[in-house]
């Protein structure tokens, strides 16, 4: 039996791929303004903590969301 989330798993995972991937850029973006010089290092810092956070929460969220799923019935042929 396959274990499902409590939401879809294929949706959380989906959600979490894509917040974690545009706080990724998001990151390499402010780094670029940073190196730069258009961006403050306090509020670059304050950038990169903010976007380690999102993602950080949306991993955990996506590992709960298996943790506390429910198994799946195969449907017999």
């Amino acid at each position: 039996m396959k274990k499902n989330g409590f939401i879809k798993s294929n949706v959380v995972r989906a959600v979490t791929f894509y917040v974690i991937s545009t706080c990724i850029f998001a990151s390499v973006f402010a780094s670029i303004l940073a190196i730069w010089n258009f961006a403050d290092p306090d509020v670059f810092w304050r950038l990169i903590a903010t976007f380690a956070v999102i993602a950080l929460g949306s991993a955990v969220f996506a590992f709960v969301n298996g943790i506390f799923g429910k198994k799946e019935q195969k449907e017999s042929d």
